[in-house]
């Protein structure tokens, strides 16, 4: 008995490679038999439209692949589904613009003369949406009027805001931009600005990267001055006193509260501005004003100044 398990050992130890040979070779003998038969099956397939890309885009993306039910020879599928031949079906589009839609039973069709090896049973995707347009550009001019909220509120802008260059040239899908308003406001990405500002920054137009910018980058600079309130007394004045009237006032002067550079504060010429109130508009008695300051440059404004009682 051990003799004879001994011998059978030694027989699959001797012979096995030569089992295994006759298995693999059985197996590829069916194989490639089975490939020689019809079968009908689900092939994702890759798909491409054919339009001119020079003056059309898609906005947005279009489909890559099919799902197509197929009969064919097994040689043919095996090849399609273990992506031997990876040519993409391609549906012709010669006015994009006006096709937004296809039936996937219309889809065949087109296919006719790409998939001789197969027949079409069916397309299983219902619909193709399609979304593309004609190409265009324009030039735009650019805004700075962000960037005065930008600033911080003891602060503001003095001199001009420089933009370099101040339009650029916009291209994609001509509906997205024909309706982008003009001038374009810029954004900073900086808040609470309290020093004189001088920046490349990037001009953002939200498209979904559908619209190019030419260039990309503007160079923004501007100075800005702290500005503080400064208070002090100014000299009250009537003019147009009726001839019959002896206006009682109980002041002489009175105080004002003006907002200016903070480098012009401690020179600036208080002496040269009064409180004026005019008064040939005003009936004989009791009247409470708020005086008019003149004087005030152009650079200073008026922040507060108190009303006063006149009787006559």
């Amino acid at each position: 008995m051990l003799n004879s398990i001994v011998n059978l050992l030694h027989f699959n130890q001797k012979n096995w490679k030569a089992v295994t040979l006759c298995i693999l070779a059985a197996a590829i003998f069916w194989f490639f038999n089975a490939l020689n038969k019809n079968y009908t099956t689900t092939i994702r397939f890759p798909l491409e439209f054919d339009f001119d890309r020079e003056d059309y885009m898609p906005v947005r993306p279009l489909e890559e692949e099919l799902r197509i039910n197929v009969t064919g020879m097994g040689w043919d599928i095996f090849r399609r589904t273990v992506g031997l031949r990876k040519n993409p079906l391609t549906i012709p589009l010669e006015h994009p613009e006006t096709v937004k839609k296809i039936v996937g039973s219309t889809l065949p069709a087109f296919f006719s003369t790409q998939l001789e090896a197969f027949q079409i049973n069916f397309v299983a995707n219902d619909t193709v949406y399609i979304d593309v347009q004609p190409r265009g550009k324009r030039w735009i001019t650019l805004s700075a009027d962000s960037i005065y909220t930008l600033v911080n509120k003891d602060y503001e802008v003095v001199g001009d805001i420089l933009i370099r260059p101040d339009s650029i040239l916009i291209q994609g899908p001509v509906e997205m931009i024909s309706k982008i308003k003009e001038p374009y406001t810029i954004l900073l990405n900086s808040k609470n600005i309290d020093e004189d500002y001088n920046e490349e920054i990037e001009v953002d137009i939200a498209s979904g990267n559908l619209i190019t910018l030419v260039p990309e980058e503007i160079h923004v600079s501007f100075d800005v001055e702290r500005f503080v309130h400064v208070t002090d007394t100014v000299k009250l004045e009537l003019i147009n006193i009726p001839s019959s009237a002896q206006p009682k006032m109980d002041i002489q002067k009175l105080p004002a509260t003006i907002r200016l550079r903070q480098d012009l504060a401690s020179s600036f010429p208080w002496d040269s501005v009064k409180a004026v109130v005019d008064l040939k508009t005003f009936n004989k008695g009791r009247i409470k004003v708020r005086p008019d300051l003149i004087g005030l440059p152009d650079y200073a404004e008026l922040i507060k100044i108190d009303s006063i009682r006149i009787v006559y």
